[in-house]
């Protein structure tokens, strides 16, 4: 259980993805949020969760914000985006352990370069959903999770998210977990819970930001090997609108209207500079 979490566990559900882990003491009640998984508008939980995060991150005492900063671009990188399916045989483990296989490379090289700790995250695939994953129930209507306080990705291998798809969507459901395990890596996570517990009062507007920096490191990765996928403009499109149509429009805005969250992601992609990804010290008007 990670420092100053609460036994038991909760869920929080992001956009067609989860992040799994013990509630952080002093944090808000769950709290309903937009999910969307293949175009289709879902309702999940989302909850103020935590895990021990650790490293060197220059970030502040008081708060998330300059973690990534001096790091750099992410360099530019070669990744082989497999198949789906071949020959009507479903190939989603051998596609996933690819795009997780690239973005050790590219995040593991990255924080070399910084002279940063680095550990790659533990993976788990499952056919189907099961009972309890992490130490927690499975979440219903959800695809992937990062489990912070197990620094584990886990990524079922059936649901709307990933089957029957040949757009980039579930590469960029992957990029976005793969970022909340950086922002475990950094420290943004043990920064964000510590705000979370001061000021209860913004957890939504906190949630947004830590969701958005997420949005934003999957876009810097997908950036980064863009010139290597062999995608058109039209999939690059396509993907800016799948996640458009994910956005929060109204009631409990935990992840970002869509407009904003592709904002954060064409950052990303423009920039493939972390630090570009500093939703903290960002106004208001962006986060929402």
């Amino acid at each position: 259980m990670p420092a100053g979490a609460l036994p038991g566990g909760a869920v929080a559900c992001l956009v067609a993805a989860c992040l799994v882990a013990a509630v952080p003491s002093g944090a808000a009640a769950a709290t309903p949020v937009a999910s969307t998984a293949a175009g289709t508008t879902t309702t999940g939980t989302t909850t103020a969760a935590p895990g021990s995060a650790s490293g060197s991150a220059s970030g502040s005492a008081s708060g998330p914000g300059g973690e990534f900063s001096g790091t750099g671009r992410l360099s530019r990188g070669s990744c082989h985006e497999p198949p789906l399916v071949t020959g009507g045989i479903p190939r989603a483990k051998e596609y996933l352990e690819a795009v997780v296989a690239c973005m050790n490379r590219s995040w593991g090289g990255h924080f070399s370069r910084a002279r940063e700790a680095f550990a790659r995250p533990a993976v788990r695939f499952y056919d189907e959903p099961v009972g309890t994953v992490c130490g927690v129930p499975w979440p219903s209507d959800a695809a992937a999770f990062y489990c912070t306080n197990r620094r584990t990705l886990v990524f079922p291998l059936s649901g709307a998210w990933i089957e029957n798809r040949t757009d980039l969507y579930p590469f960029k459901v992957a990029a976005h977990e793969y970022g909340h395990h950086l922002q475990s890596l950094t420290g943004v996570r043990r920064r964000y819970e510590a705000r979370l517990r001061s000021q209860p009062s913004r957890q939504d507007e906190l949630g947004r930001r830590y969701e958005l920096q997420a949005d934003c490191l999957s876009g810097v990765f997908l950036g980064s090997v863009r010139g290597s996928l062999g995608r058109g403009e039209r999939d690059w499109d396509a993907l800016l609108d799948a996640v458009r149509a994910s956005g929060d429009e109204g009631g409990y805005r935990t992840h970002g209207k869509g407009a904003t969250r592709v904002a954060w992601l064409k950052r990303g992609l423009g920039s493939r500079s972390p630090a570009a990804c500093d939703t903290w010290s960002a106004p208001a008007s962006q986060v929402g």
